[in-house]
């Protein structure tokens, strides 16, 4: 099954940092190949380093191509992802997470995240420790 990741996943990668992440999801990181990254992931991403509250080491053109090369494949939003009603709301009010969340419903795929108000929605993927 294809695996979303989470924005929170997406800028660790970008960075070079996995290391930083929780040994699961190193695990997952290496061991799964199907990755998918959301075009919201990318707007969220380009919205904090806009902001100044994510710095990065690369331009916001460069993403997608790092990406790529790292085999983690873009998908767009579509009309189905934003007009999906979640089967189950998550805690998070953020739309960010939500969208992921219904394209994940939509598209037959399961999250990857560190949020733990996430992690516990049926749409994650279960990490073992």
């Amino acid at each position: 099954m294809p695996l979303l990741l989470d924005t929170n996943i997406i800028i660790p990668i970008l960075r070079q940092a996995t290391a930083a992440l929780p040994p699961a999801v190193r695990r997952m990181l290496e061991t799964e190949r199907d990755f998918r990254c959301s075009v919201a992931s990318l707007w969220e991403i380009a919205i904090k380093a806009r902001l100044g509250k994510l710095p990065l080491h690369i331009g916001l053109d460069a993403l997608p191509a790092m990406l790529a090369a790292g085999g983690v494949d873009i998908i767009s939003i579509l009309p189905e992802h934003v007009l999906a009603e979640l089967s189950l709301l998550p805690s998070t009010k953020d739309p960010f997470d939500r969208l992921l969340l219904a394209q994940c419903q939509v598209e037959g795929m399961k999250l990857l995240t560190v949020d733990s108000e996430l992690s516990v929605h049926p749409l994650a993927c279960r990490l073992t420790a």
